[in-house]
């Protein structure tokens, strides 16, 4: 199996502001990779892809040259100024460094919907395309749109939407997510990760039958060989630990055939981020 995100931090280290919450509490602590190999020992993972943070590129050189060293992490989601004039030289450098497979900002936090089709933005995007990585989506239901005119303006870039955009799940909330999940969907280079969905239930009293109405959905709507599993890992703690989400992850696919359970769970993620 292939685990296509998770996370490492240390709040000693840096300034995690969206670790600040009281909510937050009881995993604002270190996540080092020890840990990881400890939640990942007994599930059959194979390789494991590390995702970014916090907007810093410094937090990116220290999670590749950790990857380079660790045969466990096969990638990394990283961070860099997509506005920068010379976003294509920094991304020349960090692929020396370890094992870059992809870009990721945390457009959720940005004002407004419009902020992926800046121009400004829209060239570091095609920048990170014509390095040869992967765009991962962190977006909300009202950013949708704008994601979708990505992906249409920029049929060769490979998309990855992290968390299925994140559906109110705690709350039953189904439009308009479903009907723009389904928009973006439409665009062939657009790939789903099914993570994060424990953490958008209600923490402490969700079911695997509170999640299956919008897995069900992003299997109907991307197809199995688009969808790639995720645990979100330490995130998900807040709701549930590494080995439930993926007993939760196994359920939620048990409709699926062998094949199509083996895209969710490994070929996906190989073949859309270039993992070995």
């Amino acid at each position: 199996m292939i685990d296509s995100h998770h996370h490492l931090w240390d709040p000693a280290r840096r300034a995690y502001p969206w670790l600040a919450a009281e909510p937050m509490a009881p995993i604002h602590k270190p996540y080092t990779v020890d840990d990881l190999r400890r939640v990942t020992a007994n599930a059959g993972v194979r390789a494991t892809v590390l995702v970014q943070t916090v907007p810093e590129q410094a937090e990116t050189e220290e999670f590749l040259v950790t990857a380079a060293a660790e045969p466990l992490i096969a990638g990394v989601v990283g961070w860099v100024d997509l506005t920068a004039p010379d976003v294509a030289d920094r991304l020349a450098r960090l692929k020396e460094l370890g094992p870059l497979v992809g870009i990721r900002h945390q457009v959720e936090d940005e004002p407004g919907a419009e902020w992926l089709l800046r121009p400004e933005v829209l060239r570091g995007l095609a920048a990170v395309g014509a390095a040869g990585l992967v765009y991962d989506l962190l977006v909300t239901t009202a950013q949708l749109g704008s994601a979708r005119q990505v992906a249409q303006q920029l049929p060769d870039l490979p998309l990855v939407l992290d968390h299925a955009a994140k559906p109110g799940v705690a709350a039953g909330e189904w439009q308009p997510w479903a009907v723009r999940l389904a928009e973006l969907a439409a665009r062939e280079n657009v790939h789903c990760k099914l993570s994060g969905l424990v953490t958008e239930a209600d923490w402490h009293e969700w079911r695997v039958g509170h999640l299956r109405r919008y897995a069900d959905h992003v299997f109907g709507t991307f197809g199995p060989d688009r969808v790639m599993f995720g645990s979100d890992w330490p995130v998900c703690e807040l709701a549930a630990a590494y080995e439930v989400v993926l007993d939760a992850a196994v359920s939620l696919t048990g409709p699926l055939t062998d094949p199509e359970r083996l895209a969710v769970f490994e070929q996906t993620a190989a073949r859309v981020y270039g993992l070995g």
